[in-house]
């Protein structure tokens, strides 16, 4: 019997179904292909845990790095019901008083969060031509007027006061803004941000923007974005420790300024230098009278991770926006009870991912 060589017939057995089985073999390689980035796509919309993962709310920031300071702009151009609480003793806002619940128009089309003190207001005008270009706004009987609540917080000693938000900060954050998730830390309304400022603003130490959101299982979301100014301490409440703050004397650790008001021993602090501004918003279905409930509610929020918070010193304010495309019917309260946890999870975030600027360090440059 000859010899038969094996190796000889596995080669041409391969090299003949090869040419068969190809279009198989690359149709398989393509569904897989499809399949990952799919599933790829699908993990990335699940990250989104900020306040973007509102569907129909957009976020931009516009840095002025040369300070720095600057402005955040979120954006509800289909409109959304809107709301406000005030809190602080020393606020700087816009329109606020067209959301009290007694007042004609129901939804507002943007908000502007802004660095620059009182001067920062100015970014709510290039917000406002921003929309107007676009058609959006308030139907009149001779135009549309968008509508542009804006509250600031005082940066001024961060930097050169005279370099501040203007109108063409608020158009650009506006032009920036996007369904993405929203960067935190040093950007936009956060740049100049700083905390721990009842010692002095030598042993302060950096704020910024933070975000957070939750999903349920029926679709409810609830979001917040915050821009975290405060005279006080930032406490995470999961634990009860202060996580950014006022520093020891030689700055390489946290003094705890709890310790500081039980003692009796607070120096003097200049009215109106702080402020924690933010915005809780949710696809809800809210009146305005419930979207005013819900700022309300999230201020507890500020409660939790602010030491302390609502001070003679500061103009915290909290809007609403509620979209309303949420087919189901949210509880009021749960709504709310959501709205003040990210909230609170939201400022512990901002310190944690914003970064150090000369005479300010960040919570990551103490805990190395």
């Amino acid at each position: 019997m000859p010899a038969v060589d094996v190796r000889k017939s596995v080669r041409g057995e391969i090299f003949t179904i090869w040419p068969r089985r190809l279009p198989f073999l690359l149709l398989f390689c393509a569904l897989c292909a499809l399949i990952f980035c799919n599933a790829n796509a699908t993990a990335q919309q699940a990250k989104n845990e900020t306040l973007t993962a509102v569907a129909g709310v957009k976020v931009g920031h516009h840095t002025l790095s040369e300070r720095p300071t600057g402005c955040t702009v979120i954006l509800v151009e289909a409109g959304a019901v809107g709301g406000v609480d005030v809190r602080g003793a020393a606020p700087g806002t816009r329109e606020t008083d067209l959301l009290n619940p007694v007042n004609l128009v129901e939804k507002v089309h943007a908000i502007v969060l802004s660095g620059g003190s009182a001067f920062g207001l100015d970014a709510a005008t290039g917000v406002m031509r921003y929309l107007e270009e676009r058609n959006v706004g308030f139907e009149t009987s001779v135009a549309k007027v968008p509508i542009v609540p804006a509250a600031i917080l005082f940066d001024l000693g961060v930097g050169d006061p005279k370099i501040r938000p203007t109108a063409d900060c608020g158009y650009r954050a506006a032009t920036a803004a996007t369904t993405d998730p929203v960067q935190e830390g040093d950007v936009g309304a956060g740049a100049g941000a700083t905390v721990g400022k009842l010692a002095g603003s030598k042993r302060a130490m950096k704020g910024g923007i933070g975000t957070a959101s939750i999903t349920l299982p029926d679709g409810l979301t609830v979001a917040a974005l915050v821009a975290v100014n405060a005279v006080g301490d930032v406490v995470d409440p999961s634990s009860g420790k202060v996580v950014a703050g006022v520093r020891t004397e030689d700055g390489k650790g946290l003094a705890d300024i709890r310790t500081f008001i039980r003692a009796g021993v607070l120096n003097q602090v200049k009215p109106g230098q702080n402020t924690t501004i933010g915005v809780i918003a949710t696809n809800a279905r809210l009146t305005k009278a419930q979207a005013a409930k819900i700022a309300q509610m999230a201020h507890d929020g500020f409660a939790r991770a602010i030491s302390p918070s609502h001070t003679p010193f500061d103009g915290d304010t909290i809007f609403t926006v509620a979209t309303g495309v949420h087919q189901g019917n949210a509880d009021l309260l749960t709504v709310g009870a959501l709205a003040a946890d990210v909230m609170a999870e939201a400022i512990v975030r901002a310190v944690h991912q914003a970064a150090g600027i000369p005479g300010y360090p960040a919570a990551r440059d103490l805990e190395r």
